[in-house]
């Protein structure tokens, strides 16, 4: 197997999304003609799609175009979105010929590496030739409209109108159902091991454009280049590619929700449910024998399309209302779910911020605040508040308040020893600290999701 080069693959792809407008994550937008495929679909959904390589046109070229950012990191071309629109018409003309040709290769992507998250250790990021991320990014739009029908509406990752807080309360729902065991599931490196064959094989289901499969393997096969070092990629879909998070749904519809839903679901006596985001995925089950059995069907099922689960980041626990003190954690998309009682002494499903999540931020607002702590105060505080709302955002959830006000005291301390090393004392009063937060307060916690509907 070739070297890992993703080895936390959907926070790399993540990172990726944030940063280019492309991904339909972000913007959700029918190139012309799109919305052709999309009635082709919905008027037969059984039906093979033949011609679509030729809305990989000019006119859509030009659109993605248009969304991508200036001054963005350059792939191996180094050529960017200035450089490549001074000759916008010429050069398009000239990447058509070469695709109807088959003289279009995609390059490999250069890899870069960028501090990872809350340490001092760095993790891969890959960034495409411009002209890739263009063809890419129509490829991308055009799966999207075929396979979004097909997906299930436990999918979440990468979707279009789906986020991490919808997937929250559809997984927070079946908690509060039937559900007595968790089985939470964790794929061991899946970016880097998906299985190029099958991938070809899941999109021929619905795609019969022999062309259009072509260059989706071409990218699939692309490589990177490190250092001037070409690494040959035979496993693993394309690093920071933006045809890689719809690449990444269609493996695992194939390989985890169509068949949970059309064959795991069938050969249970309880009730069973799941939710995936990206390949983070859980299953909720009534019986523990069940839960039990999925598990092992799972390792096999995995195993056959050229992956593996990591046991020990995966585990089953009993939850539920009946799980009573033998109740166990989980984490799911940075929360630590919690089996509770509400103030009248009903079941109900706690979700905090989990500690893990927790120290991560806490040490990359430290990394921060040290790295910005030049910056007059009233600017860093102003700064460092839209960084706190964000956080609130996302982690303003019912029961949550407690962990939110640990990360908040945390940054204030944080605050006060960074402006402590700006004084000539090197130390700042307490009385002093307080006089600045007086008329530049710190941002507070507070509840932005209160419960949902049950």
């Amino acid at each position: 197997m070739h070297e890992s080069v993703w080895r936390k693959g959907v926070s790399v792809i993540i990172a990726f999304a944030k940063a280019t407008t492309t991904t339909l994550e972000v913007e959700k937008s029918v190139l012309t003609g799109l919305a052709r495929i999309e009635q082709l679909v919905g008027d037969n959904p059984d039906r093979k799609l033949q011609t679509i390589m030729h809305y990989v046109n000019k006119e859509n070229l030009k659109e993605v175009h248009k969304r991508q950012e200036i001054r963005k990191a350059k792939g191996v071309d180094r050529m960017g979105k200035e450089e490549y629109g001074e000759k916008l018409d010429e050069n398009l003309t000239d990447l058509l010929g070469r695709m109807r040709r088959f003289q279009y290769r995609p390059q490999p992507v250069r890899r870069t590496y960028i501090p990872k998250e809350g340490s001092n250790k760095v993790r891969p990021l890959g960034i495409p030739a411009y002209e890739d991320k263009l063809v890419q990014g129509v490829m991308a739009e055009i799966l999207s409209v075929i396979y979004e029908p097909k997906f299930y509406d436990f999918s979440f990752g990468f979707r279009a109108g789906r986020d991490q807080h919808q997937a929250i309360q559809y997984l927070d729902d079946k908690l509060m159902g039937a559900t007595s065991w968790v089985v939470d599931a964790d794929i061991k490196g899946f970016f880097d091991n998906v299985d190029h064959k099958w991938m070809i094989r899941f999109l021929e289901h619905e795609i019969e454009d022999k062309n259009f499969i072509r260059y989706v393997g071409r990218f699939l096969k692309a490589g990177i280049m490190e250092e001037g070092k070409y690494i040959n990629t035979e496993l693993g879909v394309p690093q920071g590619g933006l045809i890689s998070p719809v690449l990444a749904n269609v493996y695992l519809h194939y390989v985890m929700d169509d068949w949970f839903e059309k064959v795991v679901k069938k050969r249970l006596n309880g009730k069973g449910s799941m939710v995936r985001y990206a390949d983070d995925a859980v299953f909720c089950f009534q019986y523990e024998s069940e839960a039990r059995k999925f598990y092992e069907a799972l390792k096999l099922r995995l195993a056959k399309f050229g992956l593996e689960i990591s046991e020990d980041k995966t585990k089953i626990g009993k939850f539920g209302r009946y799980a009573g003190g033998e109740a166990e954690k989980f984490d799911f998309l940075g929360f630590t779910f919690i089996t509770g009682k509400t103030r009248s002494g009903k079941y109900t499903v706690i979700k905090v911020t989990s500690q893990k999540k927790l120290k991560v931020k806490k040490q990359k607002a430290k990394i921060w605040l040290r790295e910005n702590m030049h910056i007059p105060k009233e600017e860093l505080i102003k700064k460092l508040n839209r960084k706190l709302q964000g956080h609130y955002n996302y982690y303003g959830l019912s029961h949550n308040t407690k962990r939110m006000y640990d990360f908040y005291f945390y940054v204030v301390k944080q605050l006060k020893k960074t402006l402590d090393r700006r004084s000539q004392k090197g130390y700042m009063s307490w009385e002093k600290f307080n006089r600045i937060l007086e008329y530049n307060p710190v941002v507070k916690p507070k509840i932005t999701r209160p419960l949902w509907s049950r």
